[in-house]
């Protein structure tokens, strides 16, 4: 079903970055945005594509004390061909209707937000860098826009989606990261939020993540909020481990991001004959099995920084280390695979690609 969605153009374009090279994460946003309001009793109206712009709220918005956001990251990427890819879009708005469901936001038609996302990028462009390793970040968000004092689901929200043309997601690219574990705060319990993207699972994890970076470590590996022992996700990611040939990463259990980038390492690893295994991972198995030689690779997953191979992970006093702190077979394989599929270098499974 085709939407037609209004567009005002901005008076004022932006000048584009002269060396996408020099492209960081995040930090630069194209000329235009799109738009969508919800009211109690009329459901989603209003879609729009307006110029990008600073949103006027009143201090009393309940997003700022009751914390009711959820938000998405995919990305536009630009073929040899010069023509556009988005990888998967339909699953990010499935997942994003989760995420509402959970925080109690009213559903988001799928469709509509997928085209919205498409006439944006089209509209665009020329904001989708070419140079390697760079794409548009697509980030579309939702929060309660009542200006309401009182703890109950918003009657009003506004649906937004932004684009920001960026470079990798770590600065050091495709180089191993060290990570250590995380004892003492929990991220998520199994009835929580965090099997959904909403803000406050971010807010969470930042103390973990600052004590990280001042200890030269560039993420957190999450435990499990019951038993503290079995293995989650590494901040921004999903986890996989290389053990006896096999990909092993934590089964979903409700306090896990049911990753696109994870499902799609899941079914690539499929595809290259490799055994996979979703399960329970503590980390004394993990430490015992490494002692044992037995794991070879570890690797975070997700939008943003596809594949991130992990070189060493600090455990209380004990470091492992993976593949002498050098990206493994497995990892690099994966990372060239699902790049070559984004960026059309490759053929993918049917329905992973649609163009803009």
């Amino acid at each position: 079903m085709s939407h037609s969605i209004p567009v005002i153009r901005t008076l004022a374009p932006k000048q584009k970055p002269a060396d996408e090279s020099k492209l960081a994460f995040g930090q630069l946003f194209t000329d235009h945005m799109f738009m969508m309001d919800y009211v109690k009793g009329q459901g989603w109206i209003n879609p729009r594509i307006v110029p990008y712009a600073p949103l006027q709220m009143d201090p009393s918005t309940m997003v700022f004390h009751y914390g009711q956001s959820v938000f998405e990251g995919l990305k536009a990427y630009r073929c040899a061909d010069d023509t556009i890819n988005l990888f998967r879009p339909h699953m990010n708005f499935e997942r994003m209707n989760l995420s509402d469901e959970r925080m109690a936001i009213p559903p988001l038609d799928e469709e509509l937000c997928v085209e919205a996302v498409k006439q944006l990028v089209r509209l665009e462009a020329d904001w989708v860098p070419s140079a390697p390793d760079t794409s548009l970040y697509i980030r579309p968000f939702v929060f309660a826009a009542d200006p309401f004092l009182g703890v109950r689901p918003s009657n009003t929200y506004h649906f937004l989606v932004i684009l920001s043309p960026s470079g990798p997601y770590y600065p050091q690219g495709l180089n191993p990261i060290d990570v250590y574990v995380e004892d003492e705060y929990v991220r998520a319990v199994k009835g929580g939020t965090g099997f959904t993207k909403c803000s406050g699972n971010y807010a969470a994890s930042l103390l973990s993540q600052a004590n990280a970076y001042k200890s030269g470590f560039v993420q957190v590996l999450w435990l499990d909020g019951i038993h503290r022992k079995y293995i989650e996700e590494v901040g921004a990611m999903n986890v996989c481990f290389v053990i006896d040939g096999k990909l092993v990463t934590p089964m979903l259990n409700g306090s896990i991001l049911p990753g696109i980038t994870r499902q799609s390492v899941l079914e690539t690893a499929a595809d290259f004959g490799m055994e996979v295994e979703e399960r329970l991972l503590s980390i004394d198995e993990l430490g015992a099995l490494y002692t044992e030689g037995r794991v070879s690779e570890m690797f975070g997953c997700g939008t943003a920084a596809v594949i991130s191979p992990v070189g060493s992970l600090k455990y209380q006093d004990t470091v492992m280390t993976f593949n002498g702190g050098q990206i493994g077979p497995v990892s690099q394989r994966m990372y060239d695979t699902l790049t070559g599929i984004q960026y059309g270098r490759l053929p993918g499974p049917e329905g992973w690609i649609e163009k803009v």
